[in-house]
């Protein structure tokens, strides 16, 4: 089945989205995506079943609806588990400020929280991720034909900044990270390069700083575009929660926003801090940290997300269940 839903959160072990845009995997809404024999449905933050699994595949509630797949099309579900959107798109992605993408006849259009159409299908997305609506803009490429450019419409599918880039990526902190001839930098939202693009990678904005490369060394940037911590590390993620993780020989640790190391590097992988707590690996399990360092759920799963709303999603052979702050399972793992 081919549409989009946010999946789990990528971890940072030799390989690299708030109110601020919805990060993936992430719960807001204190419903959690479970699988049972198959099928999808959400469990409260008690482990009570509040929507049957019953579902294809689903994503996480954002204003107030969540994807769902059903016989190859997607729609929506309200927070009782009714059918609000019929299945009836090629593929969708998660409301975002009021509207959500959807795919139909191979280019994407966008929805209201009713199911009507209020721009047109005509679009394709300008990155990687989904399209997603923030700070009033939604990145994407102007059309099927002909090189790629992204740009970025507003609510009435206007183009507010013209398509003229080869990577865009949503609006994060007030300023959008875009790509062009192999360089990224950021833009404002009247389109002008606030930092010019000069980096041979880089990341959105999180918390006033934004992971960029340089000679292949990882850094920090300052919103006015100055390095607020110089490029050193092997690789690095965005800040959440006041620290970010970063790479140091194979090893992963975490820095504050003046690129203090306040964890060392020490773990095999590791996920983005969230509630407190941050998924780290060692020897081949996951646990938990706290921003002290200290492993406050011991590792002991097969695979582990960060926390959203105090519960996190564990892996433990072939299924995911949940665990609160302590560690004990609220969902035991299943698939």
């Amino acid at each position: 089945m081919r549409w989009i839903a946010i999946a789990a959160l990528a971890v940072l072990a030799g390989g690299c989205s708030r109110q601020e845009p919805l990060r993936e995997g992430q719960q807001r809404s204190g419903l959690y995506m479970v699988r049972q024999n198959g099928r999808t449905g959400f469990v409260d933050a008690n482990g009570r079943i509040r929507i049957a699994p019953q579902f294809d595949e689903a994503a996480p509630f954002s204003d107030g609806l969540a994807v769902v797949g059903v016989g190859g099309r997607a729609g929506y579900i309200d927070r009782r588990g009714r059918i609000v959107i019929n299945p009836q798109f090629d593929a969708a992605s998660p409301f975002s400020e009021g509207l959500a993408a959807v795919r139909s006849g191979g280019a994407w259009g966008f929805i209201d929280h009713s199911g009507k159409m209020v721009i047109q299908p005509r679009f394709q997305p300008a990155g990687p991720g989904p399209i997603l609506f923030s700070e009033g803009l939604a990145p994407v490429s102007g059309g099927t034909e002909g090189p790629p450019r992204g740009g970025y419409i507003d609510k009435q599918g206007r183009m507010a900044i013209n398509p003229q880039f080869d990577y865009a990526a949503p609006f994060s902190d007030g300023l959008a990270l875009v790509g062009i001839s192999g360089r990224y930098g950021y833009i404002g939202r009247d389109g002008r390069f606030v930092i010019n693009p000069q980096f041979d990678q880089a990341r959105s904005f999180f918390e006033g700083r934004a992971a960029v490369s340089s000679g292949g060394r990882w850094g920090f940037v300052n919103r006015a575009g100055s390095m607020a911590v110089q490029p050193q590390f092997d690789q690095a993620r965005d800040f959440s929660g006041g620290l970010a993780m970063v790479a140091v020989g194979g090893r992963i640790g975490f820095v504050d926003p003046n690129g203090k190391l306040t964890i060392n590097p020490q773990f095999d992988a590791a996920s983005d801090f969230s509630d407190g707590r941050a998924p780290v690996r060692v020897n081949s399990r996951w646990g938990y940290i706290d921003k002290n360092g200290n492993m406050v759920i011991q590792p002991r799963f097969d695979d582990a997300r960060p926390f959203s709303l105090d519960l996190a999603p564990v892996e433990v052979g072939a299924g995911w269940g949940y665990v609160d702050r302590s560690g004990k399972l609220i969902w035991n793992p299943s698939a």
